[in-house]
């Protein structure tokens, strides 16, 4: 058909019809494309107006701030060290990790590629970790030896380290015999505070069965540049820390070999937990153990599915896997001060009145560690993650062992606290990603969907022949086929209907109205025969080339 004759008068029907079929059609998928793009990129833009309409801390994407605590309380400087390429010196460049973040749930952590390589680092839970979530973070670390970091200053985190048997306490920890000075800017100490807590920490052994000789050794440039940390602790600093206790629990009892669980840091006798608020160590309120932790750390033997070392059956630069023994980790901190840019780094720590030796008004750590110098935790905490990711494990394949780029880590963003405005934004992510994950409500979702589309294909009646029906609250039985023997009287019905509506005509009167004005208001013959012959018998055909002259009826010619 010609474009030319399209909407001409006295055009073709059909061809009118086909061009308003086509720009409608148009039109609708400019819709769609718009509707998708419009969500795309709210979905894009949302997630940052709602990080940028609040204060977030212990965030390893926020950088600088208006205040100290604003640029100080992040962990932007932590995620830059990990990120970081360093170079070998013989020209080769050893690749950071592999940073990434989640804000939703950390309940994804089993659906990681090689979730044995890779870390989840929670700091600052400002909202508690549920029983699903830490559920989940709890088969990651044993079943598929994952890594986890937890560093809290209250008891957001017990229901994850619970299941370890550990547990944090919701009060400050204070320390009379190790607690570290700061200084104003003119070099004098402000009043001593017991909460200012340091301890001697290491890496990969217990500090209460470490011999004297190994307590007293403070590790080597040598031993931290080839992260060989063993026999020896490092000093760390603590803001405000809480305490935690260890408790074996009823597995430890049945089968202690199922895991390792040690005591890496710790603070002296004399700490005290100040619940009471009293500042007061004799105080009966404010509990006083003798043990209270500051770094444990728990290791499982878990077996996963990688390239094995080449020894073992690997070959270099194929694909082929094997199961391997790995360890799945977590190291429970105290404080969530202790990772913070502040203390992370030397330099910010200085700007802020810390110093890196101990002088004599507070020996500090030097009674312990007579050669230690603090030079930022991230010296610590770096060779704690090295460590904890098996960089040396023999059974892994050497072509990526000692590649950091290889390995994940996961900081978790969504413990922090949100906003009246992205709270149900954020809500509904963590709803979604915890009906998608959890393979039991997946299925029951799946299934409920599948009921109500039954149940609507059920309900929807039937489309008459003649006409469209359109209505999902009809809860009646599907209409049978029509009678054949009702067809001339649709007809009929469809005439009269026609005519009434032409005249502008209610039923009744047009049925007050005699049979020869009717006539002529149809004024058609064959019209006529078929609204009131009752001898005449038409055949199927002859009835739809009636309906035909009743859509044209009452039409200009």
């Amino acid at each position: 058909m010609p474009q030319s004759l399209v909407g001409l008068p006295g055009g073709p029907a059909w061809a009118i019809t086909m061009a308003k079929t086509d720009s409608d059609a148009e039109r609708f998928n400019r819709i769609v494309v718009w509707s998708l793009a419009v969500t795309a990129v709210l979905l894009l833009v949302l997630p940052m107006f709602f990080v940028l309409s609040n204060e977030t801390y212990y965030s390893a994407y926020v950088e600088g701030g208006d205040t100290d605590e604003e640029k100080f309380a992040q962990l932007s400087t932590m995620r830059s060290t990990l990120m970081e390429n360093l170079d070998r010196g013989n020209g080769d460049i050893s690749l950071g990790y592999d940073v990434a973040n989640t804000i939703s749930t950390p309940m994804l952590v089993n659906d990681w590629r090689d979730p044995h390589r890779s870390m989840l680092v929670i700091v600052g839970p400002e909202k508690p970790i549920d029983q699903t979530e830490a559920r989940a973070i709890h088969n990651f670390v044993t079943e598929s030896g994952g890594k986890v970091i937890v560093a809290a200053e209250n008891s957001n985190a017990n229901e994850l380290a619970s299941l370890f048997g550990v547990t944090f306490f919701d009060d400050p920890l204070h320390d009379e015999n190790q607690h570290f000075l700061i200084y104003n800017d003119d070099g004098e100490p402000y009043s001593p505070s017991w909460r200012n807590v340091w301890s001697a920490a290491s890496v990969n052994q217990d500090v209460e069965f470490m011999q004297p000789a190994y307590l007293s050794q403070v590790c080597t440039d040598d031993q931290i540049r080839n992260n060989l940390m063993t026999n020896c602790r490092l000093p760390v600093m603590f803001r405000s820390p809480t305490g935690m206790k260890f408790e074996p629990t009823e597995m430890d009892e049945t089968n202690p070999d199922h895991r390792s669980v040690k005591i890496l840091a710790r603070a002296s006798s004399g700490a005290f937990i100040d619940v009471a608020g009293t500042l007061d160590a004799g105080d009966y309120r404010n509990p006083a153990p003798g043990d209270l932790a500051l770094v444990i750390r728990a290791d499982y033997p878990v077996k996963a599915f990688d390239k094995p070392q080449e020894s073992q059956g690997g070959f270099v630069g194929t694909t082929e896997v094997a199961e391997v023994d790995v360890t799945g980790s977590i190291t429970f901190v105290a404080d969530d001060e202790a990772f913070s840019n502040m203390l992370w780094d030397l330099q910010q720590a200085q700007t802020q009145g810390i110093r890196s030796n101990c002088d004599t008004v507070n020996s500090c750590w030097l009674d312990v560690l007579p050669e230690g110098q603090w030079n930022g935790n991230s010296v610590y905490f770096s060779a704690l993650i090295f460590d904890m990711m098996e960089h040396r494990n023999p059974e892994l394949s050497s072509t990526f062992r000692d590649d950091k780029s290889q390995y994940q880590i996961v900081f978790d963003e969504s413990r922090h606290s949100t906003g009246r405005l992205s709270a149900p934004f954020v809500e509904t992510m963590g709803t979604v990603v915890l009906l998608t994950s959890n393979p039991f409500l997946k299925w029951l979702v799946v299934l409920n969907v599948g009921l109500l589309l039954l149940v609507s294909m059920m309900v929807v009646p039937q489309k008459e022949n003649w006409r469209h029906v359109f209505d999902l609250t009809r809860f009646k039985e599907r209409p049978g086929k029509l009678d054949p023997s009702t067809y001339r009287e649709r007809v009929q019905q469809a005439l009269f209907t026609k005519v009434r509506v032409h005249y502008d005509l209610t039923r009744d009167q047009l049925a007050l109205k005699p049979p020869s004005e009717v006539q002529d208001m149809i004024n058609d013959p064959k019209l006529v025969e078929l609204a009131y012959s009752q001898s005449r018998v038409y055949q199927s055909q002859e009835l739809r080339q009636l309906m035909v002259a009743i859509r044209k009826w009452g039409k200009p010619n």
